[in-house]
């Protein structure tokens, strides 16, 4: 398939701010010319799809079947490849893949690959995200030739889960001051503490309030990276995923 027929659908509303920020992302990672030149995207910014990390860990309502809805929307709709920008999400991964028809890009698999090409010699990352994503280990399972270290406890709740849910947090509406100082004290810390030498945004609304120039290490935004990827490579290439 040619890459310029690649329509991609966008498995998204977990949340809706970062799943914005994933278009954004699409749009200015394709090399064009003119807007003819751009992939089409079909979003679904399903918000409705239940809290993953209140599945994951606290017996909450399983977004799987949502999840499974707003791909198969997808593919009805004329998606070849399907991307999910919420890392949380992909705990519920293999389920989803195993029910539609079309390539769906693996995230963190993407990831991996990037780390590998690009800081071959970073031997220790730190991670920020959910602590459902933590406890679940998808870094660790899908991050390969790294050790990967998150947060202690008290600063996962008290900064990172703070930032991401807090009453001034991200999915709150909140990218200003006050989550960043709580990201930023977080990574610090492992930075400092914990010798990382480069920090993930392992949730999607980290990026939407930490930034490259907020720490002294390298910071990796995972829908950068999959965006990088799917506005670059043709829609078979995604199987491996």
């Amino acid at each position: 398939m040619d890459s310029k027929e690649q329509v991609i659908g966008v498995l998204g509303g977990m949340g809706p701010l970062a799943t914005a920020s994933f278009f954004t992302k699409l749009v200015e990672a394709t090399e064009v010319k003119k807007d003819q030149d751009h992939f089409r995207v079909i979003v679904d910014s399903n918000a409705k799809i239940p809290d993953r990390t209140q599945a994951i860990l606290y017996g909450g309502e399983s977004p799987v079947a949502k999840m499974i809805e707003t791909a198969h929307n997808l593919e009805r709709a004329g998606a070849t490849v399907l991307v999910m920008p919420c890392i949380t999400a992909h705990y519920f991964h293999e389920e989803i893949a195993e029910q539609v028809s079309v390539p769906f890009y693996h995230v963190l698999k993407g990831l991996s690959d990037y780390l590998d090409s690009h800081y071959s010699q970073v031997k220790k990352i730190g991670v920020l995200s959910t602590t459902a994503t933590k406890e679940s280990n998808l870094f660790q399972r899908f991050i390969e030739n790294k050790e990967v270290i998150f947060p202690d406890a008290s600063v996962q709740e008290s900064h990172v889960m703070e930032a991401i849910y807090g009453d001034n947090g991200v999915k709150r509406g909140n990218r200003g001051a006050h989550p960043k100082k709580l990201l930023k004290a977080a990574a610090d810390k492992l930075i400092e503490d914990k010798g990382c030498e480069l920090i993930i945004g392992g949730c999607t609304e980290v990026e939407l309030a930490l930034d490259s120039k907020d720490i002294s290490v390298p910071f990796l935004d995972p829908m950068q990276v999959a965006a990088h990827v799917m506005t670059r490579q043709e829609a078979d290439m995604y199987s491996r995923y």
